[in-house]
């Protein structure tokens, strides 16, 4: 039988290796990481042959001290944690003292390195013994050539060199969207490919994101003690195919990890539906204290003390983001955007409007509105036949505070049009009334508890040991969530009373779902879910149907309520409601001004 004995050095760094380097964009993360740990405000990225052949990281940081270049290469050794309190609040991006190790054990190394103040850099490889002086201005260069040289069978698993500088491009992406004041640039196979000079956040995210991304971006700054989220988020109208488009930072580190994806998931949930996926780069900051990035050799999962309250806060700030009513939104008199009125100053508000009562029966008899003003609407319509070709003066406060402007014509029974003071605006009646209502719905609900609905026959539901421990757990949450749920033996619960508004749905189905997300999620997430499903589809019979004939009165009642509400870009299933066409769009169609 095999003895027990102890692994040599070599070996054991090259299974550490397995672990921190999977594919040159893993050394590539590692090395730039160190870079801003020292503090660089320069980082220069030479790869070849997508960094399996070569990849060379310089910087103008702090530099390494002559002494400790032998244990920069040396494992467990680092200049950045020192005891059990450090590693508990780790506020660099590197605190292992690893990563050079195992890259050097499966690759040729160098690290090149000048300190402030020293007089000439010094040269360690990792395989020689001894450091040697070397020509550098100031900072530190790696080296990290021939990877995988003596682990061929590691080398086997890389892909073909596009796609692998592709990896390593997407990383640079991720650190250099984190760190806009750092300049970056990447050059492969001796030519530039990316170059991004120091910026501010927004600056950086628009380089990087594109102005696609940006035109349709909400501002995102939400604080609740010492949590505080910050960004940009898109709205449905840039949803996307896959998540190629989400970037969540904790504490400037980027990470993949499923309580944040959920939460930011949920929140969109009113506006986005089906399978596209939401686009956003997020970054929240909270006390180190409060979050373990200990938990996975990459560092790219985090894990929260208070899991359930980041869930809460990432949850509502971005949903109260993405919520902003039109009015609180400015007009942009240059846009030239044809997907909507851009994000302004919160300053900016609407009219409070009473409650309107016309969520009618479904034939649609009538809308039962009327516009509040008459008076300023005749005024303004009046001067939409002006013949001057100019817009008509808006420096009256009822115009003001009308974004979306007045109605002048409906097109075909189905779209509203609408003059405002950047130019044209059309509107999909159906789609803004079916937001309305729905949102008018959820309120009506949120306004008390929700009622209770008891089955006559229990539902018996089949269930795992780790199902009735947390049916037990929260004995006394889903009570107030409208549930009666109790174990009817050692597998199985027994479903006593619901929600009314979900009596009808699938309880089997809602149970197991609940059961699953308690774990993780606040239960109101999942129940809230179920629920706003319903209150779509009743919103979506309720609302206006396309060919109903609109009066004036009716058409602007239409805007104001829009204006007033929530989330009313989209319609219940993340299609546009509204669009505006600015007047030098319009010229452009007319070829005016040529």
């Amino acid at each position: 039988m095999p003895r027990i004995h102890p692994l040599p050095e070599l070996l054991v760094s090259q299974i550490a290796a397995g672990e921190v380097v999977e594919r040159p964009a893993s050394v590539l993360k590692e090395l730039v990481e160190n870079s801003l740990d020292a503090g660089a405000t320069q980082i220069d990225i030479q790869l070849h042959e997508g960094g399996v052949r070569l990849i060379r990281v310089t910087d103008d940081g702090v530099g390494i001290d002559s002494d400790d270049l032998p244990l920069a290469l040396a494992r467990h050794a680092t200049s950045k944690i020192a005891s059990l309190d450090d590693l508990e609040r780790v506020v660099s991006y590197g605190f292992r003292g690893e990563a050079l190790a195992s890259i050097a054990s499966v690759s040729r190394l160098s690290v090149t390195s000048r300190p402030q103040g020293a007089a000439h850099a010094m040269r360690l490889r990792n395989d020689a013994d001894t450091t040697e002086p070397a020509a550098l201005s100031s900072g530190t260069v790696i080296e990290v050539a021939d990877l995988y040289f003596n682990t061929p069978a590691r080398r086997k698993f890389l892909k073909t060199e596009a796609t692998e500088y592709a990896h390593c491009s997407d990383v640079l992406q991720r650190m250099a969207l984190a760190n806009p004041a750092v300049a970056f640039t990447l050059s492969h196979n001796n030519t530039v490919r990316h170059r991004y000079g120091p910026g501010d956040e927004e600056s950086r995210t628009r380089t990087l994101l594109g102005d696609d991304f940006f035109a349709h971006a909400r501002r995102v700054d939400v604080a609740a003690g010492e949590l505080r989220l910050t960004g940009f988020a898109a709205l449905p109208a840039y949803s996307r195919s896959g998540r190629d488009e989400q970037y969540f930072y904790v504490n400037g580190r980027f990470v993949r990890d499923k309580l944040l994806m959920h939460a930011a998931r949920e929140a969109y949930a009113d506006i986005l539906h089906g399978t596209r996926y939401p686009a956003y780069a997020l970054f929240l900051e909270l006390d180190p204290a409060e979050v373990d990035v200990n938990v996975h050799p990459a560092k790219i999962e985090v894990r929260f003390r208070n899991a359930r309250g980041i869930h809460q806060f990432i949850f509502h700030a971005l949903q109260r983001a993405l919520a902003a009513p039109i009015g609180s939104q400015a007009i942009d008199m240059g846009a030239e955007s044809s997907t909507g009125l851009r994000q302004g100053s919160p300053e900016q508000g609407q009219r409070a409007q009473p409650e309107r009562n016309y969520f009618a029966a479904p034939q649609q008899a009538s809308l039962a509105v009327a516009e509040q003003n008459p008076a300023v609407y005749l005024e303004f319509a009046r001067s939409a036949f002006d013949t001057q070709r100019a817009a008509p003066s808006l420096s009256h406060p009822e115009h003001e505070a009308a974004p979306l402007g007045y109605a002048i014509a409906q097109l075909r029974g189905v779209y509203v049009l609408a003059q405002n003071r950047a130019g044209l605006v059309l509107v999909d009646m159906h789609a803004a009334h079916e937001r309305i209502l729905y949102e008018r719905l959820k309120r009506q609900l949120d306004a008390g508890p929700p009622s209770t609905q008891p089955l006559l026959v229990p539902l018996l539901l089949a269930a795992s040991a780790a199902e009735i421990a947390t049916a037990e757990e929260h004995a006394e949450t889903l009570p107030q969530l409208g549930f009666e749920i109790a174990a009817a033996g050692p597998q199985q619960l027994a479903v006593r009373a619901v929600p009314a508004l979900l009596a009808a749905g699938d309880l089997p189905t809602l149970m197991r779902a609940l059961l699953a997300d308690l774990k993780e999620f606040p239960a109101s997430r999942v129940i809230e879910a179920r629920r706003n499903e319903l209150l779509a589809t009743m919103a979506c019979h309720g609302a206006v149907r396309a060919n109903r004939s609109l009066t004036l009165p009716e058409m602007n009642a239409l805007l104001r309520d829009m204006e007033a509400t929530e989330r009313a870009d989209q319609c219940n299933h993340g299609r546009p409601t509204w669009v505006q066409l600015s007047m030098s769009e319009l010229d452009k169609l007319f070829m005016r001004g040529r």
